[in-house]
């Protein structure tokens, strides 16, 4: 572990990145207390799980929830009202 303070810090950054990529863990503190952690970043790369956690089983979802009243679709397509939309 590596203890620094504020000014040290900005001025040697990419110091302290190395020391991190190494597998250091850098405090940076400000009139004697730690105030920050720099530690590895590491990125979550398992699966999302849809429908998890407290939602799962109270959110329903209507058949008819794509279906759009024809005059919202000409609107969207810019028909006019004896224009049938393409298919």
């Amino acid at each position: 572990m590596y203890i620094t303070n504020i000014s040290e810090a900005k001025a040697t950054l990419s110091k302290l990145i190395e020391q991190v990529l190494l597998g250091n863990e850098v405090i940076i503190g400000k009139a004697g207390k730690p105030v920050a952690k720099l530690v590895p970043f590491e990125l979550d790369t398992s699966p999302r799980r849809l429908g998890a956690g407290n939602w799962k089983g109270k959110i329903q979802i209507a058949d008819d929830f794509d279906d759009l009243p024809e005059e919202v679709l000409n609107l969207f397509f810019r028909l006019e009202d004896n224009d049938e939309p393409a298919a």
